[in-house]
């Protein structure tokens, strides 16, 4: 999940301090994309940091340097897996595209036409909250709303099984679409999870299958993304995978797997996502190539729908759209569950983009991870053929 203060810091951190003249001359390869992510996780000592680079279309450098645990000796490895927090709403706003694309789905269908057995229940004002209104943050749910499991049993119980989180969040659904909207639809952005949630339940709804699978059937499995999936990564009490971390009274608190190291499962289309480096390239390549040629995902004419921002705003399919020197039109998003943080930055026009991941949530990670993107922006814009 992306707080609101992180994801005003990612809406706000904007020229990463380039100095264009002075960027180096070669291509950015895996070794030289290391190079820049040791000497910043040192600086900010971080556990591990992470990072890809798309160009054309592929993924041209990954890598990962720190280790899974703080204090521990296991290295990390580019194939490791890091949490997507909020970068996972990309994807459910890719899902919602494709059934838009199918005929079962429509930009404008209303709640009550999106979730229609629950549609009694709603308040009327909900009713008529449409899929563009969710998509855009412009759905009047506040970013407050949030899931809260009864006990840890079921937590347990979301985590071991897709049906039961799908029910899960149903039922969250149910509930909150019963309130009032806090503005009216379509007017006012306000960051939230819960409509993302609201588009999972849809999605699960129209496919008749938890949004958990459909993620791995339609994105993790079309792209080849084998590391994709869902929680926190690795085994309990092993260091498999690199451990979550927090920041208490400045020291590091290194977070086990297991079912509380993560928001609760039927919060997934919202930011429960994770899969290694480069195989987020792989997600993020689609998306950065999406408008520009057929055979990623969507329609270019959906993809550029999707990333069209509706209502006057600069929010659209699970992306900040905003304009930047160095990539004219550009997309933004970063995400964090507060353990973890990522943060990418696409360049549609110019044909590049870079992800940047850590184990460890809280400021300081916001702010290295921006550097190291930085630092790899200004080597693919300078190192090779792109302007």
């Amino acid at each position: 999940m992306l707080t609101r203060r992180e994801f005003l810091y990612a809406a706000a951190s904007s020229t990463f301090s380039m100095s264009l003249a002075d960027a180096p001359s070669d291509r950015l390869t895996s070794r030289r994309l290391a190079g820049m992510l040791e000497p910043i996780r040192t600086k900010t000592d971080l556990p591990a940091l992470a990072a890809v680079a798309i160009e054309d279309g592929r993924v041209v450098a990954e890598a990962a340097t720190g280790v899974r645990k703080y204090g521990g000796t296991t290295r990390v490895t580019a194939r490791d897996r890091f949490h997507l927090g909020s970068c996972t709403k990309a994807m459910t706003a890719t899902l919602v595209a494709m059934l838009i694309e199918e005929g079962k789905l429509d930009w404008t269908t209303p709640l009550a036409e999106g979730l229609p057995e629950i549609a009694e229940d709603m308040h009327p004002d909900m009713r008529r909250v449409t899929v563009d209104h969710l998509l855009a943050h412009r759905s009047g749910l506040a970013g407050s709303l949030h899931p809260a499991p009864a006990n840890l049993a079921e937590v347990a119980e979301g985590r071991r099984s897709p049906e039961a989180s799908r029910r899960q969040r149903l039922a969250f659904v149910t509930k909150i679409l019963r309130g009032r909207p806090g503005t009216e639809p379509g007017s006012t952005y306000a960051y939230s999870n819960a409509g993302y949630m609201v588009l999972g339940a849809i999605v699960e709804r129209l496919l008749d299958a938890p949004w958990e699978e459909i993620m791995r059937k339609r994105i993790f499995g079309r792209l080849r993304m084998r590391t994709g999936g869902f929680g926190a990564m690795g085994t309990p009490g092993k260091q498999d995978q690199p451990w979550q971390h927090r920041l208490r009274d400045g020291q590091h608190v290194p977070v086990s797997p297991g079912i509380l190291a993560d928001n609760p499962p039927a919060l997934g289309p919202a930011g429960t996502a994770h899969c290694s480096p480069g195989d987020w390239g792989k997600y993020l390549a689609a998306t950065l190539m999406g408008q520009r040629e057929p055979g990623h995902l969507l329609k270019p004419e959906t993809w550029q729908r999707l990333l069209s921002p509706q209502f006057g705003g600069n929010y659209a399919g699970g992306w900040l759209v905003t304009q930047r020197d160095w990539g004219g039109t550009v997309l933004t998003h970063a995400g964090s569950n507060t353990m973890s943080f990522c943060v990418a930055w696409l360049a549609p026009e110019k044909g590049f983009g870079v992800g940047v991941m850590t184990n460890q949530g809280g400021d300081e990670a916001a702010r290295a991870c921006d550097e190291v993107a930085g630092a790899a922006i200004q080597s693919l814009t300078k190192g090779g053929k792109l302007p």
